[in-house]
């Protein structure tokens, strides 16, 4: 990134002004994505070569699709990566074309960015040329129209649920300005070295498009400018898009593109095997060895993912980090990954998840040590064990096979002695009294999935103190000090660093019982092709066809 003065504004710039937004909205935060199954495939380029062949990708996703208006979604990263990213793009995006790295951001409406000396005002360059499904023109004036309909609760296009949704990723902003027409300043409330990051997630929509319809009905057209264009959608259970032929990066090989909700394992499987679909998100890892067998490729990558128990940190057992370590080191995480999950993902022995740049195997602490948990609850004054609750969603975007991991944690840990209730509920439950700082079914610790590095500004949600989410009232001042330190930090060895010096902490503090990376499984029909399996939730569906 290059630092330097930013110069005065264009004498007709028009810039607008707002206060600091409202907490974040966690359902965005928390939906985040599923498993990728490791069985054999490993990272993985798939690709065959050949010509253009078009096609329809039909996929069955795990869970209920997002509202398809910009940033609301509603689905977590699982509805983000297959309909969102898919409509819209922001200032930039993942470049999603490797496999052997966590997937680093690029330019994409913007072609360039600097940030000045303050490391709070930025300059954005914008792309030249591109066009909004519906043949508008992409300009400055449409990403301040944007950023309005999120941000200024003056605008007529501005409503709650955009504002909180936004504010996960544009809330820092205070000031957004144009300087030309290919030229926009933006400038943050504090130094924010996580922001073009940030910028990715927030999806610029058609103002025509908008203006037509209105916020509250644009959800039934939405117009971006991503690679493929809205057709039509059943809402929450099915959606169709068609391949954008005006898009700037090059028209996508796919003709047309249909997402289907279908929540049930054992459903996304029989539609694969009827040809339904050619396309499921994270397969049941028991019909994994089945599927292979009748010629269903499965493709797996490591990526940011924890699947894990957040503990109360500040009541009864829970409170002394000795029991904390001790009920990590129950956990014969081994067995899970394998037996299990069927190699659908792997153990996760530290805070930082594996396929992460803040993962460092020196840090990795807690394999399977029967002997020195009894020995760590003996020292803490448990040696008789004791009982404890978990609540465990029966499933949604990220969490893998909750229930059955649940219950083989439930029996690694009554073995040293501590003897778990696991009571269930559904996801949208368990994130809604999440976010009001609660627990659902009052239970002393939650099972759930997570994301820390997807995106960089969900960190302090998770580890930070004084979250406005219930994270276990964990709460250390050291952490909180290098995470404030990395998010201002502009250079990006600096924030790795310190983020991985923080997570070296959290996995000694034991906040968490850290079970198990999920490895990003995917099983495809052997005539879909040319589908690159990154280190991210998200895709790139571009160059993904269907051979006739």
């Amino acid at each position: 990134m290059t630092h330097h003065q930013h110069p005065p504004a264009h004498p007709g710039a028009r810039s607008r002004r707002r206060a600091p937004l409202r907490a974040l909205g966690l359902a965005a935060v928390l939906l985040l994505p599923f498993a990728t199954a490791g069985c054999g495939t490993g990272s993985a380029a798939d690709d065959s070569g050949g010509a253009k062949s078009g096609g329809t990708l039909v996929i069955g996703a795990t869970g209920k699709l997002p509202n398809p208006d910009t940033v609301i979604g509603g689905a977590g990263f699982e509805g983000k990566r297959l309909v969102s990213f898919q409509l819209y793009e922001g200032l930039t995006r993942y470049d999603l074309s490797r496999a052997d790295g966590p997937a680093p951001i690029t330019a994409a409406l913007a072609t360039s960015w600097k940030v000045a000396d303050d490391d709070r005002t930025w300059t954005f360059t914008l792309r030249k040329g591109v066009k909004f499904h519906d043949g508008t023109a992409f300009d400055a004036d449409a990403v301040l129209f944007n950023l309005d309909r999120y941000l200024n609760r003056k605008s007529p296009q501005y409503t709650d649920a955009l504002g909180a949704a936004a504010g996960e990723y544009a809330g820092g902003i205070t000031t957004y300005t144009k300087l030309s027409d290919d030229r926009v300043r933006l400038v943050t409330k504090e130094p924010n070295g996580h922001f073009p990051q940030d910028l990715a997630h927030v999806l610029i929509a058609s103002p025509t498009a908008v203006k037509k319809t209105g916020s509250a009905r644009f959800s039934e057209h939405p117009v971006g400018t991503g690679p493929f264009r809205f057709v039509r959608q059943q809402s929450g259970e099915q959606i169709e898009l068609a391949r954008f032929d005006d898009y700037w990066r090059g028209a996508p090989e796919l003709d047309r593109l249909v997402v289907k909700a279908l929540p049930d394992a054992a459903a996304r499987t029989a539609s694969l095997r009827s040809g339904a679909v050619n396309w499921i998100e994270y397969p049941n890892p028991d019909d994994i060895p089945n599927l292979k067998a009748d010629g269903v490729r499965v493709l797996t990558n490591s990526y940011d993912h924890l699947w894990y128990w957040i503990l109360d940190t500040t009541a009864g057992p829970w409170k002394d980090p000795r029991v904390r370590r001790a009920a990590n080191y129950a956990i014969d995480r081994e067995a899970i990954a394998e037996n299990l999950l069927h190699g659908t993902a792997a153990p996760a022995e530290q805070a930082a998840p594996s396929g992460t740049f803040a993962h460092d195997p020196a840090n990795d602490t807690y394999g399977h040590d029967p002997a020195k948990a009894r020995a760590l609850l003996a020292e803490a004054g448990y040696a008789n064990g004791f009982s404890t609750s978990v609540t465990v969603p029966t499933g949604g975007s990220g969490n893998l096979v909750p229930v059955p991991i649940a219950e083989a944690v439930q029996r690694d840990l009554a073995a040293v002695g501590i003897k778990v209730d696991i009571r269930t509920t559904d996801w949208s439950t368990l994130i809604a009294a999440e976010a009001k700082g609660k627990v659902a079914r009052d239970s002393q610790a939650i099972a759930q999935s997570t994301t820390l590095f997807q995106s960089e500004a969900l960190l302090p949600l998770f580890i930070g103190s004084n979250s406005p989410f219930w994270t276990g009232h964990y709460s250390n001042r050291q952490v909180d000090t290098l995470l404030a330190s990395a998010g201002t930090a502009t250079d990006r060895e600096t924030r790795e660093a310190q983020y991985t010096e923080a997570l070296k902490l959290v996995t000694e503090d034991a906040p968490w019982l850290f079970v198990v990376n999920d490895r990003n499984p995917r099983a495809i029909s052997p005539k879909v092709r040319g589908l690159v399996q990154p280190q991210s939730w998200f895709l790139d569906l571009t160059t993904v066809r269907v051979e006739r």
